[in-house]
């Protein structure tokens, strides 16, 4: 089921639908944004709620893109890992 939730950013109402199982995580991500357009704006280097949107929403991305690139790097150590004592244990049953 399909309800609307309204988010505030930047003492602004924005209506956005979407499932109530969504809703919590809806929620989180508004205040998240919220936090770091207020974090931009606040910062004076940038005017506009529209260059503080697009800044915003290019630093979410770049964190985005770190966690993946750090999240890719940890899997591949792991099956390095795994591997290893997949090779280990063959090489002692020979």
């Amino acid at each position: 089921m399909t309800t609307t939730v309204t988010v505030n950013i930047l003492g602004k109402d924005f209506q956005v639908a979407c499932s109530e199982e969504e809703r919590d995580d809806l929620l989180r991500a508004a205040h998240q944004l919220d936090h770091r357009m207020r974090k931009i704006r606040n910062a004076g280097t940038v005017i506009g709620m529209e260059r503080i949107a697009v800044m915003a929403a290019l630093n979410l991305s770049h964190d985005l893109l770190q966690a993946h690139q750090e999240q890719s790097q940890m899997d591949d150590q792991m099956l390095k890992r795994m591997s290893d004592k997949i090779d280990d244990a063959l090489s002692r049953l020979e």
